[in-house]
């Protein structure tokens, strides 16, 4: 149940100065696949015209050479990041041709794994270790699963926060380790209350038949191509996409930054033996990076990740050793078909004030037993979340999601009343009041709505989400220009993004086989 320290925390910082937790830096990342007109799989090159995958900051490419992603910058307000966003989209179109984006998490009618081409980031040595990464993933997990798309968004308290939190909690640690002891604090609630953001924005509770066609799954099918879950929210965020069991086994503690580098660190240097069968350099091609439990950081699949911008050629463990968590990056928002950019400012408004209250609850350390509750809650979260009859476990005990939910949504509502002072406006509170409806009406959730729209239409998942592929490519299409400076933003990004990907080619001194051997050094 919440505790009274949340009141007692809140309380202390509105009594003292509320706009300390207004104005913390937003930014989002959104992946798409690249499709062409029928809605398949695109099998063109990266356009050339968006630049370096490799160096661009803005669109770059993730798994595959046609999932595109979109990076905006981190900004202190929701319109800022939104605008950003829908801007990118608009300067991508205007690139693609007749292609088009897929506008769902679950993929498009996907071939099999090889014909899904791996990302190419030129003839560098970082260029080519990205593609050998993801042709690992490839072996470890099947290309099929790295094309599900999502949406991270990443987000930083204001600076302003911490000295007044500091204070109120009478604490004397060094800056860096207060603020990392706290921002693992807010990891850690999020890994016991992510099971909401499934819940709420949920978007994945259908897919193409072609996702699972070497796979038996026992789902039920809505129509002759479409397999679904009934009270489903999330397939991406299921067993079937990023909470796959070959990574069942890595256990990576929250309960303190040194322990989390020390076990992330573990997991990278200890072999795994399914791994070691794939082989990692056969006939003079690398099949992986390593043949360990994870062969880089960001292979760790989580919902939420405590991140610090790196350094040219740091590893994320080292960046976080440097200086400690600089920020948060939630990674359990699916696409929402109905925007289209896939995601809006009331989604990033709430997202906000929710990761407010995890940082303000009180947050015990997870042992194995709780943090296999989270991992429970998640994945039934995700397959029958909207079912009446499901229960979460609290503390080992059921509970229903909305009476849970309810109670976080009112300590939520607080923080998003506190954020609308500042701001002036209702546009927090309004957001959490459109998530206090979801609760309260599974039906009007968006992954109950994909499911109607099916049954009303009577179509495919694929037939469905290439009309509405279609339909967002022409709002932007329709919607006014961005501005011209944003435009000659995208396009100085573009070229010289090439060049600095030339100059990185041109840099090299040494083999690949260095290079990794010092990365992993």
């Amino acid at each position: 149940m919440t505790g009274k320290g949340f009141e007692s925390r809140f309380s202390a910082i509105a009594a003292r100065d509320c706009s300390v937790l207004a104005g913390g830096r937003k930014g989002v990342e959104k992946e798409s696949l690249r499709i062409d007109a029928d809605g398949y799989l695109a099998q063109t090159d990266h356009p050339v015209t968006l630049g370096s995958a490799l160096t661009n900051g803005f669109i770059t490419t993730d798994f595959s050479e046609a999932l595109l992603e979109f990076i905006t910058p981190a900004f202190a307000n929701t319109w800022e990041a939104q605008q950003f966003l829908c801007d990118i989209h608009q300067f991508t179109y205007s690139e693609l041709g007749d292609e088009l984006l897929w506008t769902a998490s679950m993929p498009c009618r996907i071939p099999p794994d090889s014909g899904i081409p791996l990302a190419r980031y030129g003839t560098s040595n970082v260029g080519r270790m990205k593609t050998i990464y993801r042709r690992g993933l490839g072996y470890r997990y099947g290309r099929q699963m790295q094309t599900i798309a999502g949406i991270h968004f990443n987000y930083s308290l204001p600076v302003e926060f911490w000295p007044l939190y500091k204070e109120i909690l009478g604490s004397t640690q060094h800056d860096d380790a207060f603020r990392s002891e706290h921002y693992l604090g807010l990891v850690r609630n999020f890994r016991r209350f992510g099971w909401l953001v499934l819940y709420l924005f949920g978007c994945s509770p259908a897919m193409c038949k072609s996702f699972s066609a070497d796979t038996a799954l026992d789902m039920p099918a809505l129509g002759a191509e479409t397999l679904y879950e009934p009270f489903g929210t999330s397939l991406r965020m299921s067993d079937l996409g990023y909470s796959n069991q070959n990574q069942s086994k890595i256990n990576i503690s929250l309960n303190c930054l040194d322990a989390y580098i020390r076990d992330l660190s573990a997991a990278i240097e200890t072999p795994e033996a399914d791994y070691e069968k794939i082989g990692v350099k056969v006939d003079g091609e690398y099949r992986q990076l390593n043949a360990n439990r994870l062969q880089i950081e960001n292979e760790y699949y989580s919902s939420i990740r405590p991140k610090r911008v790196a350094m040219s050629g740091e590893r994320p463990t080292a960046a976080l050793r440097r200086g400690g968590i600089e920020y948060v990056e939630i990674r359990s928002l699916d696409i929402n078909v109905d925007d289209p950019a896939g995601v809006n400012q009331n989604t990033m408004r709430f997202i906000e004030a929710f990761l407010i209250y995890c940082m303000l609850e009180d947050s015990p350390s997870l042992c194995s037993d709780s943090l296999d509750e989270t991992k429970l809650n998640q994945a039934m979260t995700a397959k029958q979340g909207r079912d009446p009859g499901f229960r979460l476990q609290r503390d080992g005990r059921p509970v229903a999601l909305g009476v849970w939910a309810s109670e976080i949504l009112e300590n939520v509502l607080a923080i998003a009343e506190c954020l609308d002072r500042h701001d002036g406006a209702d546009s927090y509170v309004d957001a959490v009041r459109m998530m206090q409806a979801l609760v309260a009406n599974p039906d009007e959730t968006p992954s109950a709505r994909v499911l109607q729209k099916l049954r009303d239409e009577k179509c495919s998942f694929f037939d469905l989400t290439l009309e509405l592929s279609r339909g967002h490519r022409d709002y932007f299409a329709a919607i006014a220009p961005m501005s011209d400076e944003r435009r000659q933003e995208f396009l100085r990004e573009a070229s010289e993004s090439i060049v600095r990907q030339q100059q990185i080619e041109a840099s090299d001194s040494i083999s690949l086989d260095e290079y990794l051997a010092t990365y992993f050094g």
